[in-house]
């Protein structure tokens, strides 16, 4: 494995992370949306991510015959959580049933939290998995 596949592995899953992070934003921040683009309320998105197949070179696909496999990540697909909107007893509010009751998100803002802790650790792991391969590769050119 060469040093720009190990930075590449390690962009790739900065990237990822800085997508999660956006989406937990977004989710963070629709929290209390009560009508969406489709009708109803906002809808929590979640991303899958999956391994992202590395470009094809010869020396690669000898490695892989070989049972070695290096491999980055990508978002696969952002899919929406299809958990029932939570309801709430608000009789005055404009988007209130007949009943009275106000279709709200059904998003845990401590859930989501945790969510963004984790993206940015692992946001920061690969930085600095990036900067050990800089790192050695400077120093092999010292040598």
């Amino acid at each position: 494995m060469d040093y720009l596949m190990a930075m590449d592995i390690s962009a790739s899953g900065m990237t990822t992370q800085r997508f999660r992070l956006d989406t937990v934003s977004l989710n963070l921040a629709n929290a209390s949306t009560t009508r969406s683009i489709n009708g109803g309320p906002y809808r929590r998105q979640q991303v899958i991510l999956g391994e992202r197949a590395m470009q094809t070179s010869f020396e690669q696909m000898l490695e892989r015959e070989r049972g070695v496999r290096y491999a980055g990540v990508e978002v696969v697909q952002v899919q929406e959580d299809d958990t029932p909107p939570r309801l709430v007893l608000e009789p005055g509010h404009p988007d209130a049933d007949a009943r009275g009751f106000v279709r709200y998100p059904n998003i845990n803002p401590v859930a989501e939290m945790v969510i963004l802790l984790e993206s940015v650790r692992l946001y920061e792991a690969n930085v600095r998995a990036l900067n050990a391969g800089r790192d050695m590769a400077l120093r092999a050119l010292e040598i």
